[in-house]
């Protein structure tokens, strides 16, 4: 009886959440890790982390995850300088978040919306200043973005690659006007794209007013994935630019608190050079030798290649996204863990 219940629910997601045709089984859309290529211990949790979720900390175990996320095009990472906001970002009075939800919908597919807690360039959480957004996967940066010059924001992301685009150079203008009214003040008027400095994103729902488990995750996984990002000289605070690296952002709600901690991972292509090692087929001195390309210089900018979204991650979890998710764009625990993502390079997605 359990089991038909929960194909019935199973097929009602399915049928919510609808086709794109180019929806992959979940073997084909992201490489497994495999013991014979990466090593015994490839499937370990941590043994030294010292971090632990609250004995309270309670989440659903039993849901299948994969292929019930709802598809999107791209995906804005809007600055406030915030870790929490109110209940819908969208809500926030004055905000970047509340003229998006009000503008015109992009024309190239569905938009998903974050506040984040990435500085603002006033370093203040006043909405009275213009900020900054992050477009993915086109990883591109555009700043002095208000309320007022959404419209342009819009035209940008229109222009964007999506989730569903091929690899291809970004052709996103450097600067740009808004049509704004004359009197407006042209440093109001001026918004300048340029490209994120980062080789990938982890990105950690934090939102407390929607679940206080993510509020509770958020901090002590963004501790344990620095702790295991900074011997490889990877890791990036909220202020460093330095090319290569692995920027870390609190994010809000994304769905499915109940399966905490939600982790998306965005990727560059071969983000450091290590997606074709096998690292188990390696003696002990060559593995020493093997170091994360940083940054490409005379590379293409194609924007991200893949996003990873994991779910039920738990700290012991993060030594081993870091060296084969985030370094490798491999799964560990694809069954219990991958709610969904894409491929640009395989033209593949979970939806």
């Amino acid at each position: 009886m359990a089991s038909g219940i929960k194909s019935l629910i199973n097929s009602a997601k399915a049928l919510y959440i609808g086709n794109s045709g180019s929806k992959a089984e979940l073997p084909d859309l992201f490489p497994v890790i495999n013991k014979e290529v990466d090593g015994e211990d490839c499937d370990r949790d941590c043994n030294s982390c010292v971090v632990q979720y609250p004995k309270s900390f309670k989440i659903d175990e039993s849901d299948d995850l994969y292929g019930f996320v709802k598809g999107w095009s791209t995906h804005i990472l809007v600055a406030t300088g915030k870790s929490d906001w109110v209940r819908d970002v969208a809500d926030e009075k004055g905000s970047i978040m509340q003229a998006v939800s009000h503008a015109k919908a992009p024309t190239n597919g569905r938009l998903m919306l974050s506040a984040s807690n990435i500085p603002t360039p006033h370093q203040t959480t006043s909405y009275s200043e213009p900020t900054t957004v992050l477009v993915l996967p086109a990883f591109t940066i555009v700043e002095n973005v208000t309320p007022a010059t959404v419209p342009t924001l819009v035209s940008i992301i229109n222009d964007a690659p999506t989730n569903t685009s091929p690899l291809e150079p970004i052709t996103i203008p450097p600067s740009i006007t808004a049509d704004l009214p004359e009197a407006t003040p042209a440093m109001l008027k001026e918004i300048t794209t340029r490209p994120s400095p980062h080789r990938a994103l982890i990105l950690l729902c934090s939102q407390k007013t929607r679940d206080a488990r993510c509020g509770q995750s958020a901090p002590l996984l963004r501790k344990e994935f620095q702790r295991h990002l900074a011997p490889l000289g990877l890791y990036r605070d909220l202020d460093d630019e330095r090319p290569g690296g692995v920027g870390i952002y609190f994010i809000s709600h994304v769905g499915g608190h109940k399966y905490s901690a939600n982790v998306m991972i965005y990727r560059r292509k071969d983000a450091f050079g290590l997606d074709e090692i096998e690292l188990g087929k390696l003696t002990e001195e060559e593995r020493k030798r093997v170091v994360p390309i940083k940054a490409q210089d005379g590379e293409e900018d194609v924007g991200a290649a893949q996003c990873i979204w994991l779910a039920r991650v738990k700290p012991e979890d993060c030594e081993g996204i870091v060296r084969f998710t985030v370094l490798q764009g491999k799964l560990i625990k694809p069954q219990s863990q991958l709610r969904g993502g894409f491929d640009r390079a395989k033209g593949l997605m979970s939806w």
